[in-house]
């Protein structure tokens, strides 16, 4: 088991529903249909890649240890640059902070990342040998 890998995986899967209902609830009635669904965006990615750290914990067998480190860190990174500047942008937006909008190029950057650890991922399960029972 991959303990860092699972600690990331809780924290921010439990994290992304707590974004998510707080949005759903507290902030639909203070922010704009369009900024409720891009925190919803950032939501569903936090989740999706929250569910892949979860699954690399077991990945131990058939990656090797240099690899798994490797995909957490482009995952975690991903998701912090991806989810956590979508976050920082709809409250500098909500409260009218001018001049951090340039934080916007740090959203594509965290896609790459994920994308990144992906592409990452699919090479490990190319070069995987399964033994067949016999």
């Amino acid at each position: 088991m991959h303990k860092p890998s699972l600690i990331a995986s809780s924290i921010f899967g439990s994290s992304a529903v707590i974004i998510g209902a707080f949005a759903a609830h507290a902030l639909k009635k203070i922010l704009p249909a369009d900024a409720l669904q891009t925190i919803e965006t950032a939501v569903r990615y936090q989740m999706y890649h929250a569910l892949v750290l979860l699954a690399l914990c077991s990945f131990k067998t058939w990656i090797s240890a240099k690899s798994i480190k490797r995909i957490f860190g482009l995952l975690v990174s991903g998701i912090l640059c991806f989810s956590g500047s979508i976050y920082l942008l709809i409250v500098l937006k909500s409260y009218n902070i001018i001049g951090l909008s340039g934080i916007g190029i740090i959203t594509p950057i965290g896609g790459i990342l994920l994308i990144l650890a992906w592409i990452l991922l699919f090479i490990e399960a190319y070069k995987y040998k399964e033994i067949s029972a016999k």
